[in-house]
């Protein structure tokens, strides 16, 4: 991977510790706080979307409708399973197991189906990240009751499985359908928004109740987590998909340093010792 595609993914990967830990703030937000966050980017990107319009044009709107519509579905199931194992399972389970199991599998998806061959050093720095991943997720597991824990880990493999997903498809489309990073997240932010305006309308008191209190959340999560994917997708155009994706787990060692930082959830030893063999298996990535 080269210089610049790794730097992409490691700002990419601080961005998305940032939002995820805003997230957690609003556990209890549910489809609300998803709601309201993808409409939030909806309005703070459209600038530049607009902006990008202008200089490049659209794509054709077969193509462009096929890429959005398929991502948007599988990033709307991603975050309204993520909030919910937030809500039922500590940040420090939910969040690694995700972010650990998902390049997993789009690793394996990559090779399958895009044909790509990683190598013998990216095939090693990938296991390393899982094995980082397995490393902070065992153990104890923070304050809850076992029963919160195991519904934890259930919501976090199921958000695994639709980081593969998007992860695969998304960088099909900016590479092979050679859609824009920037209008492509932009119009799935959109899309996101359209597919869930039944739910805002019909719950308006509760999407209002979750702005009222939680509006910074809102504001910080509708912009970091549409940067933290531009970056990862520009990453995917100049490396392929099966570095990109267990590299962009540095964002685990942020996160299990905010879960115990802030949020006071325990087990630091080994969280800290699953976060150095996450970032050796990023070290070979980056080199691979």
């Amino acid at each position: 991977m080269g210089s610049t595609a790794l730097l992409l993914v490691v700002v990419a990967a601080a961005a998305h510790a940032g939002w995820n830990y805003f997230a957690k703030r609003v556990a209890s937000g549910g489809a609300a706080f998803v709601w309201l966050t993808a409409a939030c980017s909806t309005v703070l990107y459209l600038p530049l979307a607009a902006l990008v319009v202008l200089r490049a044009g659209l794509p054709p709107l077969h193509i462009g409708l096929l890429g959005v519509v398929v991502s948007a579905a599988l990033h709307l199931a991603y975050f309204v399973l993520l909030q919910r194992g937030y809500a039922v399972g500590d940040m420090s389970v939910v969040y690694p197991l995700a972010r650990g199991t998902g390049p997993l599998l789009a690793l394996l998806i990559a090779v399958l189906l895009l044909d790509e061959r990683p190598g013998v050093t990216g095939v090693a720095g990938g296991l390393l990240v899982v094995l980082g991943v397995l490393v902070i997720t065992s153990g104890g597991g923070g304050a809850r009751p076992r029963a919160g824990q195991l519904a934890g880990i259930g919501f976090g493999l199921l958000t695994g499985g639709m980081i593969a997903l998007y992860t695969v498809w998304d960088a099909y489309a900016v590479t092979v359908l050679a859609l824009s990073p920037l209008l492509f997240d932009w119009a799935n932010q959109l899309a996101r928004v359209v597919l869930f305006a039944p739910y805002a309308w019909g719950r308006g008191d509760r999407v209002a109740g979750v702005w009222a209190n939680n509006r910074r959340e809102v504001v910080l999560v509708g912009l970091l987590s549409p940067l933290a994917y531009l970056l990862v997708l520009f990453a995917m155009r100049l490396a392929p998909v099966s570095l990109v994706a267990p590299a962009r787990e540095l964002s685990i060692v942020l996160a299990a340093l905010l879960a115990w930082w802030l949020l006071r959830e325990g087990d630091p030893v080994r969280r800290i010792a699953g976060s150095a063999v996450v970032v050796s298996g990023v070290v070979l990535l980056g080199i691979a």
